[in-house]
Order: C-alpha cells, then structure tokens, then sequence
C-alpha cells in the first residue's frame, strides 16, 4: 500500500529540477522547498530504484549514467502527461487558432456574419478567415477549415456536409419595365444575359420544361468572375444574371430583383461542405467550428432536392443530412464552383 502512495510524478519533476539548475539549493528555490527536502526526495528515489543517479561532492552535481537515462525517461513521461493533460482541457474549452478559407462572397455574406456569435461561445478561440476565390490547399497548412461548393475533386481531406444551395434567374424592375420580362426561357434570346467568365461545366443555363432538361446558351455584353459583380450589375438595370440564392436574399425580400422563369427552374442544387483534415488527432478548436457551422446553417424545413419557395434560411442554405457526419472526400469529381 506504501508504494502506491509515492508522488513519482513529483519525484521525476524534482529530480529534472535538480539535473537542470546543477545543484540541490538552485532546484530547491525554484521548487519552493528546503534544500534538505530536495535532498530527502533524490536519496528516495536513488533508494527505491537501487542506483546512484547524482554524483555530489561540495562544488558540482553531475548525473551518472543511470541519472540520464532516468532523466530522459522522466522528460518523456512528464511531457506525455503535459500533452495528456492538455488535449482533455482543450477538449472541455478549445482554445488557439482557427483558419477558415471561403470564397469571397459566400464568406462576406453567410460565413462572417455567423463569427461573432462563435467566437463568443469560443472565447479561447482566435479565427483567422481568408475571403478568396482561390482554393487554399489545406495539407499544404494554408488553412483548417475551407468552405467549398460543389462536387468535391479528388482529396485525401474529410468532408463534413454542412448544406446545399440553389441559383436563381433575377433582374431589376426597372430593366424589365424597359426590355420586357421573358415568359418562357427562349426569351432569353432577347435579352442581356449576364454570366460568369470563368470555365464552366455547363455551357448554358439549366431548365426543365415539359419534363425534359436542357441546356440553353445564352449571350450578353458583360461576364464576371464572381456572383457579386454579377449581381450589383443587374441591380443597376444591364440585364438579367443567374446567381446562388445566397447573394440574393435580400435583394428579393426588398423588391430591388425579381425571380424570372421560375416554373422552368430545374432547382438544381450544389451542396456545401466543410473540409478538413479528419482523424482521431484533429483539435477540439476545429471540430467546434465544424460542429458550429453545421447547426447554424441547418435550415428548419426543406429536404434536399426540394424547392423551398419562401427560401427558408436560404442565406446559410438547406442541410439535407439529418445527422451530421464525417464523410472522405470522394476520390472522383469535377473543379468546385465558386460562385
């Protein structure tokens, strides 16, 4: 029952004291004890353990050979026991640096607004978030945790699906009232259609009439790389876009842009999700973040694939996983659409 009740954690701290500061009196003041308490713990230990591990005479302390291996085996287990330690705190209140890389708009408009509210549950919690349509490589260490929309290419990261959005065709009242409003999608054909300039899985605008899918090319006097421009564009009357639901919220709310060809939309969907590197070892910080993400963008209604007409919680998009969940990036896909 004795043996149980030695502080061996203790002891090792002290003797490490002792190997570093060279003398009993030096480890004593940084211990806060008598330098005849530390000499009592280093003769235990050399008592229990059966070697001397301090060669002492009246001006220098050197450690024996059996004194280094005991300190570099102390080293170790007090640092795993720091490390332990450490890891179940952070657990219980995570704390550090987090990066999130998001596109521009996405970010500007669903994720930023959101970083308050986290960093005031997270008070430990430092957020560093890169607005960007470039796609920052993760295992590279650009950052933690990026938003990204679309099929997913191939990746050895984790992808934590944190909801879908749709796109929308939208223009202002006032180029309506001066070019017309298109009744059925060949009336595009007539009008100024503002797209994006960059490469693009499918050469058109989706549509579904009389139940069949198509892609219809359509043509305009200025392209954009990014949804944002493209809808400032239209508010300010050049023509009709197609954007994410995102970037227009509140500009249909308000009446400053008008849903078109609303019967004819396909509703297709792009989901988004979370990406990260997964693993038992991932820090508490950015497993919260995740987790933080996913509930505040969960829609309250809608199911995937279903067109929700009051766009409900649109803004942060409709989460069709009814369960959170981790999943493996799949290992097959296109180039992520950023806009």
């Amino acid at each position: 029952m004795q043996r149980d009740k030695i502080d061996r954690t203790g002891e090792m701290a002290t003797f490490l004291a002792v190997a570093r500061d060279g003398s009993l009196s030096a480890a004593a003041r940084t211990l806060g004890l008598t330098a005849s308490a530390v000499s009592r713990i280093v003769a235990r230990l050399e008592t229990r353990l059966g070697v001397r591990l301090i060669v002492r005479t009246t001006r220098t302390l050197r450690l024996t050979a059996e004194g280094e291996s005991y300190a570099r085996a102390a080293r170790r287990i007090l640092a795993d026991i720091q490390e332990s330690e450490s890891a179940i705190a952070d657990q219980a209140s995570p704390r550090g640096r987090v990066r999130i890389s998001t596109a521009s708009a996405h970010g500007r408009l669903v994720i930023v607004p959101l970083l308050a509210e986290f960093v005031r549950r997270y008070p430990g919690i430092s957020v560093d978030i890169d607005l960007s349509d470039q796609i920052a490589d993760i295992l590279d260490g650009r950052a933690d945790v990026a938003i990204r929309f679309g099929t997913l290419p191939d990746s050895p990261l984790t992808a934590r699906r944190l909801g879908e959005t749709g796109r929308t065709i939208v223009a202002s009242p006032a180029y309506l009232a001066r070019a017309g409003v298109p009744v059925v999608p060949a009336d595009l054909a007539r009008h100024n259609c503002l797209d994006f300039n960059f490469r693009r899985a499918e050469p058109g605008w989706p549509f579904r009439e009389a139940g069949r899918d198509y892609l219809l090319a359509v043509g305009g006097n200025m392209t954009a790389n990014n949804g944002e421009t493209l809808v400032q564009l239209t508010l300010d009357g050049i023509g009709i876009t197609r954007v994410g639901h995102f970037h227009i919220v509140d500009d249909l709310a308000s009446g400053r842009l008008v849903p078109l060809l609303e019967p004819y939309n396909p509703q297709d969907r792009e989901a988004i999700h979370a990406v990260f590197v997964g693993g038992a070892a991932m820090p508490a910080r950015i497993r919260v973040l995740i987790d933080f993400l996913a509930e505040m963008l969960r829609a309250p209604t809608g199911a995937e694939g279903t067109p929700q007409e009051d766009g409900a919680n649109e803004r942060g998009a409709t989460l069709s996983d009814s369960t959170p969940s981790d999943r493996q990036a799949p290992r097959t896909g296109h180039a992520i659409s950023l806009s």
